[in-house]
């Protein structure tokens, strides 16, 4: 296939499966279509032994955001670690695909409500604030602070960092494997750039 070519559903859903694989997960396909995930298990039970015994080795843009966090808390102590099992957003489509249920095409949950559309999903979170006037905080360390924002010291943000890598199962659940017997709960690794403007044959590029 083309690198530019958009990879079909079927490709998409394949990708997901191998990925979920790969990190522990029940793929989240009809018993018709599991063949080669029976093929592949043990295959991905090694992969993720050498994983286990790397136990330091980060897919490439989270090794770089540690290193930066190594050297942006080094005043306060250690930085939180990323987490090693991440589902990698390595492939166009995969977050789109990612974001509903197999087979559906709307998901919801306490913090937020997707749709299928025909360019992309359409996420409407329960609670959207629209200004950031009061309380947009920014840790100290960086540029300068415009008078508008609040600057709060970098022990304050790298506490916040340690919360937030230890999510509750809820929010680590994927909308992908939602309904199925075993739904599939990780954090995610994006390794590409996001479209910020999908295409839409014939309106635009």
């Amino acid at each position: 296939m083309s690198p530019h070519a958009q990879p079909s559903p079927s490709d998409l859903h394949q990708a997901i499966n191998l990925r979920l694989g790969l990190i522990g997960c029940a793929p989240a396909t009809e018993s018709s279509e599991a063949g080669w995930t029976e093929l592949a298990a043990p295959i991905f039970a090694r992969h993720r032994e050498m994983a286990r015994l790397l136990t330091d080795r980060l897919c490439p843009v989270d090794t770089r955001i540690q290193h930066f966090l190594n050297l942006y808390l080094s005043e306060v102590g250690p930085a939180p670690h990323l987490p090693h099992r991440t589902f990698v957003l390595d492939q166009p489509g995969l977050a789109r695909e990612l974001s509903l249920p197999y087979g559906g095409d709307v998901f919801t949950s306490s913090l937020l409500e997707s749709y299928r559309l025909r360019n992309g999903v359409l996420h409407n979170p329960a609670k959207d604030r629209r200004t950031t006037q009061g309380v947009f905080h920014i840790a100290e360390g960086g540029l300068p602070v415009p008078d508008d924002k609040i600057t709060v010291p970098k022990v304050a943000f790298a506490k916040m960092l340690e919360i937030a890598l230890q999510p509750p199962d809820e929010l680590l659940r994927l909308p992908y494997t939602a309904g199925r017997k075993r739904e599939a709960a990780c954090m995610v690794s994006l390794l590409l750039r996001p479209l910020v403007v999908p295409e839409v044959r014939g309106f635009t590029r």
